[in-house]
């Protein structure tokens, strides 16, 4: 694609898998696959031999894709990455924007100490209260830190998360997963957006939600639609959740239907794309990225 800024606002890195959650294993195995709550699965892609989901071969895709820069976000079944991701962000500052994991004031003190300017929290995968990290969430904004939050479909967090807007109207938020576009909460999850002049949504794992669809997977297209309907095509940012989705699709086509797409203009498709995040996370210096055809062309 020529001319179009490209950032992915929703992708994960590590080095290894290897956790619990719910007392369920979360182990890299060989060839791109892992133990995911006990059961063996296709993790990565196959080619992905050593299980190691790296940096290095995430800016390989990301020039091939013609994608300027990623935000890297965090999930407690990866293990927490923060030393892993810290190293990226030194190395890589202008490709990436990495999301440290922390759940407690001291541990956001300690992310930010590291360089970190965002933090990263699977709500859906929390048990108490969001409104217990208040003090965190003040914290942040004080700093001028990014929250990312993906939330369960559930009306009680989404709430909470309405209460956290409100109280810390200066807090950048990003609403991950689409706001659960599957789900009876989609629209609430979104329609945060309106509860904040600094709220946004990022559609991370739009393509695993209509995965049984499959591309150019038109209930996506349709979802986005109905999005900038309620909070405007200025609020929704393009994700990825790379690298699971692309045991599926290329990472390519994890954009691709938004491009291809008739139902989205060409300047709800620059703002989606690429330049709501850009300007949402500050990106700068990004790359030159011209289109290699491929040799099959």
């Amino acid at each position: 694609m020529k001319n179009k800024l490209l950032i992915d606002s929703h992708s994960h890195l590590w080095l290894k898998q290897d956790t619990k959650v719910d007392g369920k294993v979360i182990r890299t195995l060989k060839n791109g696959r892992s133990i995911f709550m006990d059961e063996e699965v296709q993790m990565l892609p196959p080619f992905m031999i050593d299980g190691v989901n790296s940096a290095e071969v995430f800016l390989s895709n990301m020039n091939y894709a013609q994608v300027g820069a990623a935000v890297v976000v965090q999930e407690v079944i990866d293990g927490n990455q923060n030393a892993y991701l810290k190293e990226v962000q030194r190395r890589y500052p202008d490709r990436f924007f990495c999301m440290a994991m922390a759940f407690t004031l001291e541990e956001a003190k300690q992310a930010y100490a590291d360089g970190f300017r965002g933090i990263a929290i699977p709500g859906h995968r929390l048990k108490e209260s969001l409104l217990g990290k208040m003090e965190m969430f003040k914290w942040m904004e004080s700093q001028g830190m990014i929250l990312s939050m993906c939330l369960a479909d559930d009306e009680r967090q989404i709430a909470e998360m309405g209460e956290v807007i409100e109280e810390c109207p200066q807090l950048k938020v990003a609403i991950g997963h689409f706001g659960m576009p599957t789900t009876a909460s989609f629209e609430s999850q979104v329609c945060l957006a309106l509860r904040g002049e600094r709220v946004m949504v990022e559609s991370g794992g739009i393509t695993w939600l209509y995965n049984s669809e499959f591309y150019p997977f038109p209930s996506a297209i349709r979802s986005i639609r109905r999005a900038a309907e309620l909070v405007g095509m200025d609020r929704l940012m393009w994700g990825s959740d790379y690298p699971r989705t692309i045991t599926a699709i290329t990472y390519r086509m994890s954009y691709d239907f938004v491009v291809k797409s008739k139902e989205l203009t060409e300047e709800e498709k620059s703002l989606f794309l690429g330049q709501n995040a850009q300007r949402f996370y500050g990106f700068q210096n990004l790359p030159d990225l011209p289109y290699i055809k491929n040799m099959s062309e």
